[in-house]
């Protein structure tokens, strides 16, 4: 009796690790190379050389053919270099638009210029938690990732300071 408990609790914790690598509840992840190179006007102030790299996770519910079916939140990780010692982010997010093409502001962060990011010596870390996204802007940038890029703002450069299309991981 006691190796068919041993069996059960087995089964059941096997259905448990089965449920957890369910490709539908995994987040969305998707990366960009950032670079001032990448952005449609000139980068002026010493911010010409930035470069960075950023990952971005979607956090949502998924059916199981992987289609988006609520709202949910975005997390974000920029790791930025190559920046002028006085660069402050003032705006970060997701544009509509293909490489090398100026888009309208998709899926934003949040961040303003009254609550701005130093970013001392050039480079560091930049991090945004939890954003809401909704279901119709998750999907959109599922649906094609390469139509939309990540880009942020500095007072030098309004236009965006750094930019990368994104590329999905998982």
């Amino acid at each position: 009796m006691r190796r068919f408990a041993l069996i059960g609790l087995a089964l059941a914790l096997s259905a448990c690790d089965t449920d957890a690598t369910d490709p539908s509840k995994q987040p969305i992840v998707f990366t960009a190379a950032l670079s001032a190179a990448n952005e449609t006007s000139a980068i002026g102030g010493g911010e010409g050389s930035g470069t960075g790299s950023v990952t971005i996770t979607f956090s949502v519910p998924r059916d199981a053919s992987g289609n988006v079916t609520g709202d949910g939140v975005w997390n974000v990780q920029a790791n930025l270099t190559g920046l002028a010692s006085t660069t402050t982010i003032i705006l970060s997010h997701i544009h509509t638009g293909a490489s090398g093409v100026a888009g309208p502001v998709f899926v934003n962060t949040g961040l303003t210029a009254a609550n701005a990011i130093p970013i001392p010596n050039g480079a560091g870390l930049v991090n945004f938690t939890s954003v809401p996204i909704t279901q119709a802007q998750a999907q959109t940038v599922m649906n094609n990732p390469a139509g939309h890029y990540f880009n942020m703002h500095s007072p030098a450069n309004p236009g965006g300071v750094v930019r990368g299309q994104l590329v999905r991981q998982q």
